[in-house]
């Protein structure tokens, strides 16, 4: 499942819903040692489509966090529902997309258009944290441009961001940003963890770091856990999804369990989005989909 999926079935969800409040907070049957985050789509099965009754469950099965990466889609009413929601249960919310078209070359430009496009998408992203409560934004930088060398517009981007980091800095909205792999996303400027660690460095702004999605990272590169130990600094968020198949932990080649034991040990206190599909159908699929956090979470 790729992200326009998952923002498409963001946006969708909650748009023609009743959103009734959910019931009061209850103890959850097991906390998680880490905030790994569901979707408000991931149990569907279990709860409906109702985010108020996702969230409700989701507190109530242990986990300590959500995401929504169609949260800016959503109207301002739905947005303030969901933050109190949340507020009840006393859950995060993880990144929401706030900028990620793949099929333009944005941040690699330098002229005031551009420029002015992005910082326009920071500011509207400000007000959804505002709303929401949300502490982090996801930004893609777009793709490449073949007639351009790759350093100038390395540049550009570091210069792009930094116009965003006057809009985002003031309101403490930490802008993340994703390298995602050439194999599914052709084209696209940012793909690896030290290019992407090397352009946080040079923005040299707190509101400016990465969202690790281990997904793409296997696929791009592996070496996974050295690579988050030498990006450490500037890790704000992850995202999780097995390789290959992009379904939950234990069913491909990443060693969750391990990752995860690594980054409690680090003292890890940020939101891991669960940013995949379920390799079984129905309510059967979303009950392996939690013994197979529990048996990763277990260390």
């Amino acid at each position: 499942m790729d992200r326009r999926t998952f923002v498409a079935l963001g946006a969708s969800v909650g748009s023609g819903l009743g959103l009734t409040m959910a019931a009061a907070p209850q103890a959850p049957r097991q906390a998680f040692k880490l905030k790994y985050a569901p979707g408000f789509g991931t149990f569907k099965n279990h709860c409906g489509e109702d985010p108020l009754d996702a969230i409700a469950f989701c507190a109530d099965q242990g986990f300590g966090a959500m995401f929504d990466n169609g949260l800016m889609g959503r109207p301002a009413d739905v947005q303030e529902k969901i933050a109190a929601a949340m507020k009840a249960r006393n859950m995060e919310l993880g990144p929401f997309v706030l900028y990620a078209d793949f099929g333009v070359k944005s941040f690699v430009k330098q002229d005031d258009q551009t420029r002015k496009m992005l910082t326009d998408k920071v500011r509207q992203g400000v007000e959804t944290a505002k709303r929401t409560g949300a502490k982090w934004a996801l930004m893609v930088p777009g793709r490449y441009d073949e007639s351009l060398e790759w350093d100038y517009q390395t540049a550009n981007v570091i210069d792009n961001l930094k116009y965003c980091m006057d809009v985002a800095g003031p309101a403490n909205l930490v802008i993340v940003l994703e390298p995602l792999n050439p194999h599914n996303h052709p084209g696209l400027f940012l793909t690896k963890m030290p290019q992407t660690y090397q352009i946080c460095k040079a923005v040299n702004h707190p509101c400016c770091k990465i969202v690790n999605d281990m997904y793409h990272q296997q696929i791009t590169e592996g070496n996974l856990i050295p690579n988050i130990d030498r990006s450490w600094s500037e890790i704000a968020s992850f995202h999780i999804g097995d390789n290959p198949g992009r379904k939950e932990p234990t069913t491909g080649e990443i060693n969750y369990k391990n990752i995860f034991r690594h980054i409690h040990g680090k003292g890890f206190d940020g939101v891991l989005c669960m940013e995949h599909g379920t390799s079984g159908k129905g309510k059967e699929g979303e009950q392996a989909l939690l013994a197979a956090y529990r048996a990763c979470d277990d260390f």
